[in-house]
């Protein structure tokens, strides 16, 4: 009569007879072994290693990372399509302050900012740069700072963030078109009853 061998017996055999391979080795042959047996195949311990690890913050790590490099000027400039030197202005205060990289934004510009602005998105120079500045604030766009500082105000924001780049003009075109129209047709009508009148 054969004798039952124990569990833990079958165990201990089981796990001398791995001792001289490597963890590789030992899974693979564990693995083919309950194959063999015609048992289910087990999911191999490397990739519950992997699923065991919590998921990591990728998404906010690469935002992050974005943040801090930040938003090329010439190309918000040209997104914005600023017409004026004013507006282009609170768009080049805007940029310092809440798209340029996290270590390059500033409260407020100044000459020098403006006109370095110009030269990085191939912007004409004003004559006067510091004249600009001044319109802006005395359109309500800026607040002083310090000396020759400017800091966009919430006037300022919402232009640059809600009002550029600006898409009216087709509507404007069209507008003044049906005025025309309008007009011309007026003149026929009143040349009609003329006529009419000379008639009778």
């Amino acid at each position: 009569m054969a004798v039952k061998t124990d569990d833990l017996e079958a165990v201990r055999l089981v796990a001398e007879t791995l001792q001289p391979f490597t963890v590789d080795d030992r899974e693979r042959i564990i693995r083919w072994a309950r194959e063999k047996l015609g048992m289910t195949v087990a999911v191999a311990p490397a990739i519950l290693r992997r699923t065991d690890v919590p998921p990591t913050d990728a998404p906010k790590e690469a935002a992050s990372m974005s943040a801090q490099a930040g938003v090329d000027i010439k190309k918000f400039v040209t997104e914005k399509a600023p017409r004026s030197d004013t507006h282009f202005a609170a768009t080049v205060a805007y940029y310092h302050q809440f798209k340029a990289p996290e270590n390059q934004r500033k409260e407020s510009i100044t000459k020098e900012d403006f006109v370095e602005a110009c030269r990085q998105v191939d912007r004409k120079r004003p004559k006067r740069p510091a004249q600009v500045l001044v319109n802006a604030y005395q359109d309500g766009l800026f607040d002083r700072g310090g000396k020759g500082h400017y800091k966009l105000n919430s006037v300022g924001e919402n232009l640059v963030a809600m009002a550029l780049p600006r898409t009216t003009d087709g509507a404007k075109s069209a507008k003044r078109k049906g005025t025309k129209g309008r007009r011309k047709g007026s003149r026929k009508g009143s040349r009609k009853k003329k006529s009419v009148r000379k008639d009778r």
